[in-house]
């Protein structure tokens, strides 16, 4: 009998809170699980991680709870321990206090990380803002790397930075960007973006504040509340681009730019 394939891992990592991160990792969760797809979440910002309060879930056990109990845990009954979503998906949430995140060693990690892939089509890994050490470990597990940005000067200078670093770390090919609320007013202009941090295939999320903001309020991702918005059809396509590997196409506004302060060295 052949060996059941291993998910994929798609790390959703930026250089900053505040940009879109855990918007960008449970609604892209949701969007391939409406395509059939099965798909845990892990929720890996381990201080203060945000996806129990955006999918409105009241989990039994954390990753708190499994580190403790590791070496009692199978791959048959890693399931007891994930918290199932109204939509189907299965989430690991993190910690519930922020000192708890010492107790998660590299090691146990990568264990964790190994049986959730394999319990599913894909793992979806929310991150903290930053390079931490337990985000490394997890990016350097990843088949795609989404690195969320949004066109405000400090997120993007700081952006370039992190790309520089992965890129040293030699994952310059798994990595995506993520551009969130692209046609927000500013200076910048997302067409800009390509040229700034050197990569030419972006996912762009278009600015719907009142949408985004709301669902992360009430706990129901955009995508299942308001599945025809502009921002849950972007979504839409990136689930479709993921699973073909083909790039999505969207036309950005053009508008005053400041380029070079950002420019590919």
């Amino acid at each position: 009998m052949a060996e059941k394939e291993k998910g994929k891992i798609i790390v959703v990592c930026g250089a900053k809170g505040g940009i879109g991160k855990t918007l960008t990792s449970v609604n892209l969760a949701l969007a391939l699980n409406k395509k059939n797809i099965n798909v845990n979440i892990l929720d890996a910002d381990f201080q203060f991680g945000d996806v129990s309060l955006a999918l409105d879930i009241q989990p039994a056990f954390t990753m708190r709870d499994i580190m403790g109990e590791l070496s009692n845990i199978d791959q048959a009954s890693m399931d007891t321990y994930l918290t199932e979503h109204s939509s189907g998906v299965h989430v690991l949430p993190s910690p519930e206090r922020p000192e708890y995140a010492e107790l998660i060693t590299r090691d146990a990690l990568l264990e964790v990380v190994e049986m959730l892939r394999n319990e599913s089509d894909f793992l979806v890994v929310d991150t903290g803002g930053g390079i931490q050490e337990r985000t490394v470990d997890l990016i350097e597990q990843a088949d795609q790397i989404l690195v969320v940005t949004t066109l405000e000067m400090t997120s993007l200078k700081s952006t370039k930075l992190m790309l520089e670093t992965l890129e040293k770390l030699g994952l310059r090919e798994k990595i995506r960007l993520v551009v969130n609320r692209y046609d927000m007013e500013s200076l910048i202009a997302a067409e800009d973006v390509p040229e700034m941090l050197g990569y030419e295939n972006i996912y762009y999320i278009p600015n719907n504040f009142q949408v985004a903001s709301q669902s992360m309020n009430i706990g129901i991702p955009f995508v299942i509340s308001r599945s025809r918005s502009n921002l849950s059809k972007a979504f839409f396509m990136i689930a479709e681009s993921v699973l073909t590997n083909k790039p999505v196409s969207v036309d950005v506004k053009k508008k005053r730019t400041i380029r070079t302060r950002f420019k590919k060295r």
